[in-house]
């Protein structure tokens, strides 16, 4: 069964916040709700840096052609190529869900990412607000957190983030796998321009937020070259770490992409698929845990020491944790409770 759809879904881009999305799409927007009972999801993959996250939405508007998390769509009698982009599910319980969460006393105040799958600042986020209500509820409770996005957005919410930060408890990773914003434009349409990110990383790191970049994807044959001149940008715009995943293309991805990469760039892409192939022993994807993100072979090995390089000269750090040691975690009930 489909989820319930929400009646006249918001617009975006008529909200104050139009100034961080850019260019409006052309495709038509369906919102629905998600009556899900749980807000955070557990991660047991040996390969991902996180075992908490929160993901406030299921679908992405930024329509990268390589998402990963397209598949998922599938799960809800959807597609996971336009439907992917243009039906949203939004967890419009998501605060209420997450401080729930906390105060269940086998919470012990973790790390939580936002988010593990869609980016939890997609355009919708600009007028339905739940990625910044659950910043709010952990800001109430100190608990750590760690954002990852593409979007401009985030600058909105450096005053929430800003209060764990303080705390040593929040960072911020902006992904930026492509420098080139023609190419940007062709494979990640509705994501911010690739110097609008750099621009981000700066605005962040002002506000004295630990903040690093993200080159993910790397696509071999296309933006491995672009490596260093990435991270060159973003240490100078005041970046601390740095991190890398290889691309890949799960299940009903590599269709999209396939399709996608031959209509926007018809003379390269024989090219990077062919690239692909070479990192993952002759196939499109490989989902083998310690293999998945890095791929194997000498072109794998290569981009791997290119970043490593490039990283190193420009001083990045590869540790993005959210600050160190006991978590700041507090329950303000339980603080309440002492008062006389």
């Amino acid at each position: 069964m489909r989820p319930r759809p929400v009646s006249n879904p918001p617009n975006p881009w008529s909200s104050t916040d139009v100034e961080w999305l850019g260019e409006p799409p052309t495709a038509r927007l369906h919102v629905y709700a998600d009556a899900t009972r749980e807000i955070l999801s557990r991660n047991d993959s040996p390969d991902v840096g996180f075992t908490w996250s929160v993901n406030p939405y299921r679908g992405c508007g930024h329509a990268c052609a390589y998402c990963y998390a397209r598949p998922t769509h599938e799960y809800l009698g959807f597609g996971a190529g336009t439907d992917f982009e243009t039906r949203i599910v939004a967890k419009l319980r998501a605060p209420e869900l997450l401080r729930a969460a906390f105060e269940r006393p086998s919470w012990q105040g973790e790390t939580i990412a936002f988010s593990g799958a869609t980016d939890c600042y997609q355009p919708l986020e600009a007028s339905l607000r739940l990625t910044r209500r659950c910043l709010e509820v952990c800001a109430e409770y100190r608990n750590p957190i760690g954002i990852v996005t593409r979007s401009a957005l985030v600058e909105r919410d450096i005053d929430v983030i800003g209060q764990l930060a303080r705390e040593g408890a929040a960072s911020v990773t902006i992904s930026i796998p492509i420098l080139d914003k023609m190419c940007a434009r062709a494979i990640e349409p509705g994501a911010a321009a690739p110097e609008r990110r750099i621009e981000t990383i700066a605005r962040v790191s002002a506000a004295g937020i630990p903040v690093g970049v993200l080159v993910a994807p790397i696509i071999p044959g296309l933006n491995d070259e672009d490596i260093p001149r990435v991270l060159e940008a973003a240490a100078a715009a005041g970046a601390r770490h740095a991190g890398w995943t290889l691309l890949r293309l799960p299940g009903s991805v590599k269709a999209v992409f396939e399709e996608r990469l031959r209509a926007a760039m018809p003379a390269r892409a024989d090219r990077v698929l062919h690239r692909i192939r070479e990192t993952r022993d002759g196939r499109l994807s490989d989902p083998r845990f310690g293999h998945r993100h890095r791929g194997s072979g000498t072109y794998a090995e290569t981009i791997a020491a290119l970043f490593q390089v490039a990283a190193r000269r420009v001083r990045l750090s590869e540790d993005a944790r959210a600050g160190s040691g006991r978590s700041p975690f507090r329950r303000p009930t339980a603080q309440m409770s002492l008062l006389p």
